[in-house]
Order: C-alpha cells, then sequence, then structure tokens
C-alpha cells in the first residue's frame, strides 16, 4: 500500500513539473518573440503578445532623483515598427522566471546596441499573465544605465 501511495505521490510530482517546465517554455517564447520583433522591426510581430492595458515602464536615476517614467505600449511597438530591421539589438545575459498559476515574472539582464554601437545596459522585470491559455506581456520595467 506504501508502494502505490509513493507512486501516486510521484507522478503527481512529475506532472506538476512537467507542467511547470511547460509555462515557463511558453513565457521564455513569448519573451523572446518580442524582442525578435524587435530585432526584424515587426509590430504586427509584437502587438499580439501585449495584454490589454499593458504598461512600459523605465527606472530613472537623475544625479540620485529616481522616479519612473511611463511610456504607451503602443507608441512603443509603432517606435519599433519604423526602426530599420536589425537597428534594435537587445541581448539578454539571463532569464530568470517564476510562475504562480497565471501570473508570471521574468528577469532579464541586458545590453543593447542600436545600429550595432552598444547603447546602454539594464535589467527588465516582466509581469506576463495567462490570458485565454496564451501568455501575454502585461508589463515591462526596466533599468538603464551605461555599460560597464
Amino acid at each position: 500500500m506504501k508502494h502505490i501511495f509513493l507512486f501516486i505521490g510521484t507522478l503527481f510530482l512529475s506532472s506538476s513539473s512537467f507542467a511547470q517546465s511547460q509555462d515557463e517554455a511558453a513565457v521564455k517564447t513569448t519573451i523572446n518573440r518580442m524582442f525578435e520583433g524587435m530585432s526584424k522591426a515587426d509590430s504586427t510581430l509584437m502587438k499580439p503578445l501585449f495584454a490589454p492595458g499593458a504598461r512600459l515602464q523605465t527606472v530613472q536615476n537623475k544625479q540620485g532623483a529616481v522616479s519612473v517614467k511611463e511610456d504607451p505600449i503602443a507608441g512603443f511597438i509603432a517606435s519599433v515598427g519604423k526602426a530599420k530591421a536589425g537597428a534594435l539589438d537587445e541581448r539578454l545575459s539571463g532569464m530568470d522566471i517564476k510562475i504562480d498559476g497565471d501570473l508570471a515574472t521574468a528577469w532579464t539582464p541586458y545590453a543593447f546596441y542600436f545600429n550595432g554601437q552598444q547603447s546602454h545596459c539594464g535589467a527588465n522585470a516582466f509581469t506576463l499573465v495567462r490570458i485565454a491559455g496564451d501568455w501575454k506581456i502585461q508589463n515591462i520595467i526596466d533599468t538603464r544605465r551605461k555599460c560597464e
């Protein structure tokens, strides 16, 4: 009898681990597609990745005065569509994903290149929500600083 409970417990843990890894892969895919859209200057690729009411924010530190600037997602997507393909190159140095049910966060340190020249570095913090089975970006907040 103990063996049956152990077997059932193992199956349950295996299936929840499998679902978690599937969700992580889906979250990564959503984020990577956004960066693919940026690289290709393809706003049509990016639009469906965002949840209604999504937000784009940047933490600014000007001489010790910290503030948060917000830009409309629609403006961000439109500016990507106006860029030249290959001009916007955000290189991630990692992606740390946490998931609880239909909520996910991802921390992605990056270096940003514009027309082949390094522009700035920082980190993105993504919040994603699973809507109708698809992971949508609800919020991006980032930092921007000179690269070291």
